[in-house]
């Protein structure tokens, strides 16, 4: 019997999640939260051998916690879910040594499949996701770039930004008019979202 904890924060998709993993003989969900600060704490509490996880969950986002789970309990598989099939999600899901990666619209046996295979020691990847992954270029943006062009996406000023990263405020221009510049983007908004489209964010 594969033990599983589901974390979804819409109920009525938590509740569906729930009630099609236990109509398997061979599965049961044995803890359900509905925040990504709850799911470590649950999993040390009931010891799944498979944690089905949303991407997108209040408090700690699923990404986050899979990577905190394979540190604290590497036993448990986890098989993250999404809504939005994002290239960046994937690959940050490989790097939180996530063991599945599948969207909310795959079918039922699709997933209760999934599931049983994460828990026999395999890996599950949405197979559209694992090509757009590989084509999808790697950011032209240096980390600095990156960090200076996340704050300011996020609604920080340079002013404020530059006291954040003690740096001056000319430096910070510098590397969100760089950001502009690489990404061929017609301003910083633009560039953010470029950057956040393609995952850079």
């Amino acid at each position: 019997m594969l033990r599983v904890l589901v974390a979804e924060d819409m109920r009525i998709l938590r509740d569906t999640l729930v009630a099609v993993i236990n109509l398997e003989d061979d599965l049961e969900v044995v803890a359900e939260v509905a925040s990504g600060d709850q799911i470590v704490a649950a999993a040390l509490e009931h010891r799944p051998d498979v944690a089905v996880l949303d991407v997108d969950l209040p408090g700690v986002d699923g990404l986050t916690a899979a990577a905190t789970l394979h540190d604290e309990l590497p036993a448990c598989r986890v098989l993250i879910l999404t809504a939005l099939g994002r290239p960046a999600h994937l690959r940050q899901a490989v790097a939180a040594h996530v063991a599945g990666f599948m969207v909310k619209d795959t079918p039922s046996d699709q997933l209760v499949a999934a599931v049983r295979r994460v828990g026999a020691g395999e890996r599950v990847f949405d197979p559209a996701l694992a090509v757009a992954a590989l084509e999808t270029a790697t950011s032209p943006l240096s980390d600095r770039e990156r960090e200076v062009l996340k704050r300011h996406a996020e609604g920080a000023s340079a002013v404020e930004i530059a006291a954040a990263l003690h740096l001056s405020y000319g430096t910070v221009r510098n590397y969100l008019a760089a950001a502009v510049t690489k990404l061929g983007a017609r301003n910083r908004v633009d560039a953010a979202r470029i950057a956040r489209e393609a995952g850079w964010l």
